[in-house]
């Protein structure tokens, strides 16, 4: 299908962990039609790769992880959201993306982290939002990968060392009962995912975003309202509803976000 698509004409982006540019049969179709291959997850050569530096124990900028209990769970989509919604707050917020689905949407910073070595997948996480301070932001949020809990997805654990986030946000879908592609493993609770979280990272998880799959609208009312009592905790499905809770609970805990912008500062009438 590839091969047939080259000599049609059609350049190529491959965001598969096999490079196709590797492969013989596609470099020589690609000279002979005069196409690209974007092969979207391929790391650069280890010589510009980064290995962590501890640099990102100095920056004072608020950095929130979007993790979640599973994958495919919609970590990348809540994070988006929420960027635009701290964007559309006056606030200078920028997206760090760890998987090639945000590299393909356009990411300006981060990498694939799941086909790096455990050498570099932790340092090009702190890379990547070095880079990122340089834009001064006011607050980065961080795309989770997989679970911290999941043991397909060790890039959860370089994430999060990487990032050493001031904050996390968890994702999860309540009717999902197995681990997605693995389904002879059920899902871990919210209360374990949030223990293990927590301890590993020594960040606090401060909301619970909703994934809504095979649920209707009052089911999702019904359990935002039952986690809110549970956890003590604001919760929402942003494609539902909004990030208006996370942006309350993120004043909350950095109160420094008010002063950016000066009419959330005025008094109400």
């Amino acid at each position: 299908m590839i091969y047939t698509a080259i000599k049609t004409g059609m350049h190529i982006v491959n965001g598969l962990p096999e490079f196709l540019s590797d492969d013989e049969v596609c470099i020589h179709l690609s000279k002979k039609y005069n196409v690209s291959i974007f092969d979207v997850r391929k790391p650069p050569s280890k010589k510009n790769l980064h290995q962590f530096t501890g640099k990102i124990r100095n920056v004072q900028t608020p950095i929130i992880k979007i993790s979640g209990t599973d994958c495919a769970v919609g970590k990348r989509t809540t994070a988006l959201k929420l960027v635009e919604a701290l964007k559309n707050e006056g606030l200078n917020a920028i997206f760090i993306t760890t998987g090639q689905t945000g590299i393909l949407q356009g990411s300006k910073y981060g990498i694939a982290i799941d086909v790096l070595s455990s050498g570099f997948a932790t340092g090009e996480v702190e890379n990547a939002i070095l880079e990122a301070i340089k834009e001064q932001p006011d607050i980065i949020v961080v795309e989770g990968q997989g679970a911290l809990s999941h043991p397909a997805f060790t890039s959860s654990s370089a994430i999060l060392r990487g990032a050493m986030p001031k904050a996390i946000i968890l994702q999860h879908p309540p009717k999902r009962r197995t681990r997605c592609d693995f389904p002879k493993i059920p899902m871990p609770t919210l209360e374990s995912e949030i223990k293990m979280l927590e301890t590993f990272s020594g960040s606090k998880v401060i909301a619970i975003t909703i994934n809504h799959e095979d649920m209707n609208d009052q089911e999702v009312e019904n359990i935002t309202k039952a986690y809110e009592e549970k956890y003590q905790l604001p919760v929402t499905d942003v494609l539902k509803n909004d990030c208006s809770k996370l942006i309350e609970k993120l004043y909350e805990i950095f109160p420094d976000l008010i002063q950016i912008n000066p009419l959330l500062c005025q008094p109400q009438e």
